[in-house]
């Protein structure tokens, strides 16, 4: 009976069980929340106002001689502002077509029947329509091809030919069973539910190639059919600046349309995955025809400046495709946001040591931007990535890379250049942008002092009805007691310092990295431990290390033995055998 299920059938799996043999059976995809994606399309001149709702930003607003009452005047609580959507989730995965179906495979010649439910990420074949049992699991990320039947050499002699091929990097499926004088029987249930002739198979075929394909956002253009994508395309390899005409962006990566990361200022960003290596990336996706075309450039503004940018601080940009309708920007993909560590932790503000631990390394990465006349322009938590998956500890230390990511609003500028367009996430943004008068790179430094700000307190620094130089001037307004009386002065100190609404006035990154807040020996042992776990160097410097063992030795602390480098032990030894040569001099002299 070619229908039996075969002696492979009794081995099933449950939803949620797990198996790591080579055709990767494992369990259901984990419930996510259906995604708020379309939410990032809110205007971007509105602030939050106390109670939740939109208002215009009004820069301009004229009570700058009105004072201000603390106990009137609160500050807004820390949230997510608007464009972004990041890290929603989805309650189940997206049926897109189930049903009874035939296959035979390269390792198992014995043709099986199964119930095939299709989903946004993979193909499971489950043993019946009802129950949770399934017997294998088929990745959409690892299938490499989807073609008409052309292999036949497997086929048991006098079996039916199968309809199509499914081919990933260990196996081959063959799917369908091609039966002649089945064709000019109509489609019915019974003819569907039994998963033979040539009709059922095509069905199938076109909803997994559906689903093999790049994301198409609601609303878009899809020209004169689902292969549109196809033509002209374009893919630019950035590590190596390869560009290859006509490749499929599905043909490498498989994009998971219900894992929304996030969206940004022209695309909304998904997860995916290589299909050859199986590696987790995040891909940006762009819909051109949603833009008029004088901003065009300032599309491909954003894979530019990532084009030129390589540091352990910065999201590396893998490649991008380009089509006449979609630009797709493959990036690495990291693991939550900085904001997400704030609002999880206890009590919804991080304490000084993991605050400075961040910072420090956003101003290492800042200043890599800077270095070359790049200014981010839309600094925020939310643009803060953090480089481990582990879960956020609310009592112990936390070490993790982060990097900067989002370049949608970042502009080329040298050190004494001015721009005035409008930029940035307005919470954050600096007074000179607000008021629409001239911007320098001294921009970014005045939403540093709002991240360090809503980190410690966990609030944001102004409240949208006063004006922010009246609000600055009132210390009672902007650090109240609750929960400022906790956290240093020098941290208050440097905040001061970062915002100032004179330009001219505010911290650079460097004089930021020298203030005695972030010069904290504690920092420095974190960020070495960072340094140590990465396997390279980029945060701190080897020209300090004698500078803070000296401060360990004076006040009587432990340094790690791990972290004192090969040339200061050789100087140690070399100032040793001085010291024994002198004495052995000094006694021969007196002989």
């Amino acid at each position: 009976d070619l229908l039996s299920p075969g002696a492979e059938s009794d081995v099933v799996m449950e939803e949620g069980s797990d198996d790591n043999d080579s055709e990767r059976n494992s369990g259901f995809i984990d419930d996510m929340e259906e995604s708020m994606a379309h939410d990032s399309e809110m205007s971007m001149t509105g602030c939050h106002s106390d109670n939740g709702e939109m208002q215009d930003a009004d820069p301009d607003h004229d009570e700058s001689n009105r004072m201000i009452s603390p106990s009137t005047s609160n500050n807004i609580p820390l949230m997510r502002v608007v464009q972004s959507v990041k890290h929603t989730k989805r309650r189940s995965s997206t049926v897109m077509k189930e049903g009874w179906m035939v296959h035979y495979t390269s390792k198992d010649t014995l043709r099986k029947r199964h119930y095939w439910r299709l989903d946004s990420k993979c193909i499971t074949l489950f043993q019946n329509d009802t129950g949770s049992k399934y017997y294998k699991e088929i990745p959409l990320s690892e299938i490499l091809s989807l073609e008409p039947a052309k292999t036949f050499t497997l086929l048991p002699q006098g079996a039916n030919p199968h309809c199509f091929e499914i081919s990933t990097a260990n196996i081959v499926y063959y799917v369908g069973e091609n039966i002649e004088n089945i064709s000019s029987v109509p489609l019915n249930n019974s003819v569907i539910s039994s998963g033979i002739g040539i009709d059922v198979a095509r069905m199938w075929e076109m909803a997994i190639q559906h689903a093999l394909m790049p994301v198409i956002p609601k609303g878009a253009s899809t020209g004169s059919g689902p292969s549109l994508h196809r033509d002209i395309s374009i893919s630019i390899s950035v590590s190596n600046c390869q560009v290859q005409e006509n490749v499929d962006i599905s043909t490498v990566y498989q994009i998971f349309p219900d894992e929304v990361l996030g969206s940004g200022q022209f695309g909304i960003v998904y997860g995916g995955k290589h299909r050859k290596t199986g590696r987790d990336v995040a891909i940006k996706i762009i819909d051109k025809l949603r833009f008029p075309t004088k901003q065009e450039s300032q599309l491909r503004n954003e894979v530019a400046i990532l084009q030129n940018l390589h540091h352990p601080g910065v999201v590396n940009l893998e490649c991008m495709f380009e089509t006449p309708e979609r630009v797709f920007v493959v990036m690495e993909k990291l693991h939550g946001d900085m904001l997400e560590m704030i609002l999880s932790s206890e009590k919804g503000r991080l304490p000084e040591r993991i605050t400075k631990f961040l910072i420090t390394q956003i101003l290492v990465a800042l200043r890599h931007l800077h270095f070359k006349n790049i200014v981010h322009c839309d600094l925020k938590p939310e643009n803060v990535l953090l480089a481990s998956a582990d879960p956020f500890p609310q009592a112990t230390f936390f070490i993790t890379q982060v990097k900067l990511c989002d370049f949608g609003f970042a502009r080329i500028i040298g050190e004494k250049s001015f721009r005035r367009s409008v930029v940035g996430t307005p919470a954050y943004l600096a007074p000179e942008v607000l008021r629409n008068k001239g911007y320098n790179r001294s921009l970014d430094m005045w939403s540093v002092g709002v991240i360090i700000y809503v980190s410690l307190s966990g609030t944001f620094p102004f409240n949208e009805d006063e004006d922010i130089h009246d609000q600055i001037q009132n210390a009672a307004f902007m650090y109240p007691p609750n929960p400022w009386k906790e956290i240093s002065h020098e941290a208050i100190d440097l905040i001061n310092n970062l915002l100032q609404v004179k330009m001219r006035k505010r911290y650079s990154v460097d004089k930021t990295l020298s203030h005695p807040w972030l010069q904290d020996y504690q920092t420095w042992l974190d960020l070495r431990e960072l340094e140590c776990k990465m396997g390279e160097r980029y945060i701190t410097h080897e020209s300090d290390d004698s500078r803070w063992e000296q401060y360990s030795g004076e006040h009587g602390l432990q340094y790690p033995a791990h972290l004192i480098s090969p040339s200061a032990n050789h100087n140690e030894n070399t100032k040793l055998e001085e010291t024994e040569m002198k004495a052995l001099s000094e006694r021969v002299s007196i002989l």
